[in-house]
């Protein structure tokens, strides 16, 4: 990738990530044209339950504040971590991603109404933080390149920075909780259900009818490329193993080819089992044979008086000696 096109990088990022933050960043610039006001955006549950101002269920995830520093560092965190978690522990289950960020922003909305917080956008990237945390457990990194850690006690040295610089700890905490929630029944509970016989069960997984078309494409042809693969190389070992035996009788289905260091044997359908090198072996005898047929054909009665000779002399020495 070409780190200096902005175009490709932005086309480079996962699919629902790029939708949100392209979403994000088209709030906030419309917050700041004066295109749309704020008020009209944040979580209000009496606009949204008597009005029916149903868009701020959606809004209040987008709006970042206005373009600042802080606008930027969010930015930062859902560019990253969305996009590593997508790219990752998500790669080929798009509809799978969308339902994380579907959940997360559910259970937040559930939330909303008992805390004195209008927007929730916060809340969701840091869920994403400590989703990414707990499944790369062994990466380490460092804050201000003073203090290394490992990637899950990232959203609690970010949870104690925001809490030095003055700022409210509940959305972290929400953040913190429906992460966690998200983590135990996707990767915890399974496990636990795998070692005492369970049945294993992923809770927060996509409906089969919200897999998208062409991930199922690319999963086809993928299958179909291995399946053609795999055929001709039957075939192939199928045609060696008819030229190795001349007889039109062995019947070789479905063939399959295990190599060792010491000879290569065929495993034919049912009862037929055929040893590559015995085969070349009597093929070569049997060329010898055929070979050695035709030069006494050929020969006529030659041979027959070439080896009576030595008989001959052999029995007039056995008469002398008897004399």
């Amino acid at each position: 990738m070409n780190v200096g096109d902005p175009l490709e990088w932005y086309f480079d990022i996962p699919i629902v990530s790029r939708i949100y933050f392209t979403a994000s960043v088209l709030t906030t610039a419309a917050c700041a044209l004066d295109l749309v006001s704020p008020f009209t955006l944040y979580f209000n549950y009496k606009l949204i339950v008597e009005k029916w101002q149903l868009w701020r269920l959606v809004t209040n995830f987008l709006f970042f504040g206005n373009f600042s520093l802080d606008f930027m560092f969010h930015m930062y965190f859902l560019i990253r971590y969305c996009r590593l978690l997508e790219d990752n522990s998500f790669r080929g289950r798009t509809a799978d991603f969308a339902c994380l960020v579907l959940y997360g922003a559910v259970c937040i909305t559930l939330v909303a109404p008992f805390v004195n917080i209008p927007f929730m956008g916060s809340a969701l990237t840091f869920m994403m933080v400590y989703i990414w945390g707990r499944r790369n457990e062994f990466v380490r990194m460092n804050f201000l390149g003073l203090i290394p850690f490992t990637a899950p006690y990232l959203p609690w040295v970010l949870f104690g920075f925001s809490f030095l610089l003055g700022s409210s700890p509940t959305v972290d905490i929400i953040g913190i909780a429906v992460g966690h929630i998200y983590y135990y029944f996707d990767d915890v509970y399974p496990e636990v259900a795998r070692l005492r016989g369970w049945p294993v069960k992923y809770f927060l997984r996509a409906p089969a009818f919200l897999t998208p078309i062409e991930d199922l494409e690319d999963t086809d042809i993928t299958l179909a490329g291995m399946n053609m693969d795999q055929g001709n190389r039957l075939d192939d070992d199928g045609d060696r193993n008819h030229n190795a035996d001349d007889t039109d009788d062995v019947p070789i289905v479905d063939a399959v080819r295990l190599e060792s260091d010491a000879n290569v044997n065929v495993y034919a359908s049912d009862d037929v089992y055929l040893d590559r090198d015995q085969m070349d072996e009597n093929q070569n005898v049997s060329g010898v044979e055929i070979a050695e047929e035709k030069q006494l054909s050929g020969a006529d009665g030659t041979s027959d008086s070439a080896s009576a000779s030595p008989k001959d002399d052999s029995i007039d020495k056995v008469e002398k000696k008897m004399l």
